[in-house]
């Protein structure tokens, strides 16, 4: 077996295009592990680390899945740093560039499935976003783009379409999406969607494939369902509360949306591929109304039939997102990460259109990929020296030209540098001694939770919690009485409320500590700690979190 696979290796190998993808994969590697290791950890990733550290079946804010690929990692090397919660993400990505090169080319070309690897390698916020931060949209793509996968195997393998095992799988793949973010369901329906618009396809739907495709995915839900079930149904309120309107709608407001989107995909690809997406779309439409009927030739149909179906399969998981989170920015604010899914799908077609371009102007689309990678790859390094060095803070040992932007207004210094946090507790005896003592840590922010829980993790911390009006998951692993009679450490920054709003809570409370925070030889944060000696009433949580844990 081994031999056999060497021998599939090797004569790989010796194709240009499996180089040539071999070499997008692993370059992309290197380049989001360089940014990986030196990007300080985002306010959401070092949350994340906390479900690392309060395992469950579902949590408040998204499923269970991100739990698993930021604590890969760690767990693998023992290590808690920015890197190591990330790797799981690292991987995951390149798993998912290989599933969206296989797509397209099962429908398109190779050349094609090239080409998308370079765009979907290029594109700031899925090399970024999906591929370097751990976030719960790294699961999510995998899965996406393997169901998306099987998806083509299944419905364009043979010209008479005949439902095989594989739906199933698809089943359990947009399952185990949902189980990243709930944003797996679009792709769901996509599927559905499909199979009842295809007269070739929509056996599929009465296949006793599908009734194992429904009980799988219902399978993968169940760790969402059951977390609700003992929680008041909070998350699945939450999530869907969100789509309310809570304004008037904004044309500005839409269009605002759509820049800002496409600054994110990057301008040279951003416009091409709503350009692609809207004319397929449009294609379609025209198609349908007119009758069209795909007839298949003896020769070459399987293909054309492929290229066809396969564009109408990619339009249907993409195109609902693309639109549906765009328009919902008209009347209410999104995260640009709401709708990337959709372009995700999206770059198949992209890249199958540049494939056509190239054989028409090869050096137009070389200069074009050049010239935005070039473009991209400056910008973020940029950003990544500035985020590590300080290279535009003005002062800085690294400041070029002097600096531009002072430290106190630059909001970049809240991505704080863990390590340094980790070094001030090890090297300051007071602070080592007080935290060995404390019965629990908290803040007053739940992200400066998650820096803080990421910088005391080698040095055997009591559990670390939070007292605010916004406790999102703390609200499930700890309960407000559960701190009474004991003892707290108090971590702060200057930017954020002194310990006033404490000191009836507890006994005593006092300041013990302070740990500079440097970026550029320069102090541009300083973290305060603060003993509490006998806790002597819980801190009030809202009332939504007492509602929703009523069932604890």
């Amino acid at each position: 077996m081994l031999e056999r696979w060497s021998q599939t290796i090797v004569k790989g190998w010796g194709q240009p295009e499996v180089r040539a993808l071999i070499w997008l994969l692993l370059g992309g590697f290197v380049i989001r592990s360089v940014i990986a290791f030196w990007l300080p950890p985002g306010f959401d990733e070092a949350y994340y680390y906390l479900y690392t550290q309060n395992l469950d079946w579902s949590y408040f804010d998204h499923p269970m899945m991100v739990a698993f690929s930021t604590g890969l990692g760690p767990w693998l090397t023992g290590d808690v740093s920015q890197f190591t919660i990330r790797l799981g993400s690292l991987l995951l990505y390149t798993g998912s560039l290989f599933f969206l090169y296989r797509t397209s080319v099962r429908l398109f070309s190779a050349r094609a499935g090239g080409l998308t690897v370079a765009i979907a390698s290029l594109i700031p916020i899925f090399a970024v976003g999906f591929g370097v931060l751990t976030l719960p949209d790294s699961p999510l793509i995998f899965f996406w783009s393997a169901g998306l996968y099987v998806a083509v195997e299944e419905f364009f393998r043979q010209p008479d379409y005949r439902p095989s095992y594989r739906l199933a799988i698809i089943g359990l793949l947009v399952g185990l999406a949902c189980l990243s973010k709930y944003h797996g369901l679009a792709i769901g329906f996509g599927f559905v969607g499909f199979c009842l618009t295809s007269a070739r396809h929509r056996s599929a739907l009465r296949s006793p494939w599908m009734l194992l495709a429904v009980g799988l995915f219902l399978l993968a839900l169940l760790p969402i369902v059951y977390w609700n079930t003992q929680h008041d149904w909070v998350s699945l309120r939450y999530q869907s509360g969100r789509a309310v309107p809570d304004r008037g709608y904004s044309l500005l407001e839409l269009l605002g949306t759509v820049l800002i989107g496409v600054a994110y995909l990057f301008p040279t690809f951003g416009f091409p591929l709503w350009w692609v997406s809207l004319r397929e779309w449009g294609k379609q439409w025209r198609r349908q109304k007119a009758g069209f009927a795909l007839r298949l030739s003896p020769k070459g149909g399987k293909r054309q039939e492929g290229r066809e179906g396969g564009t109408r399969l990619i339009l249907w998981v993409s195109l609902p997102l693309m639109l549906g989170f765009t328009l919902m920015g008209g009347y209410r604010p999104i995260l640009p990460t709401w709708a990337m899914p959709g372009f995700w799908g999206a770059t198949l077609l992209l890249g199958a259109r540049a494939a056509e371009w190239q054989t028409r102007s090869p050096k137009r689309v070389k200069r074009w990929l050049w010239g935005s990678g070039l473009v991209i790859v400056t910008l973020l390094l940029v950003a990544l020296l500035h985020l590590s060095l300080g290279t535009l803070q003005k002062p800085s040992r690294f400041a070029w030209f002097g600096g531009l932007i002072p430290a106190n207004a630059d909001a970049s210094v809240q991505l704080v540098d863990i390590q340094q946090i980790r070094q001030g507790f090890k090297e300051s005896p007071e602070l080592k001694t007080a935290l060995e003592q404390a019965d629990f840590v908290f803040t007053s922010e739940i992200f400066l939770a998650g820096q803080v829980g990421m910088a005391i993790a080698p040095l055997n911390p009591p559990p670390i919690t939070c007292f605010n009006d916004d406790l999102r998951g703390f609200a499930f692993w700890s309960s407000a009485e559960e701190w009474v009679g004991k003892n707290g450490l108090y971590v702060t920054s200057e930017r954020l409320p002194d310990v006033s709003d404490y000191q009836s809570y507890f006994q005593r409370i006092q300041a013990i500590g302070e740990i500079p925070i440097q970026r550029g030889g320069e102090t541009v944060e300083v973290m305060r700690v603060y003993e509490g000696t006998n806790l002597l009433k819980p801190f009030p949580r809202p009332n939504d979190v007492n509602r929703s844990t009523r069932l604890r």
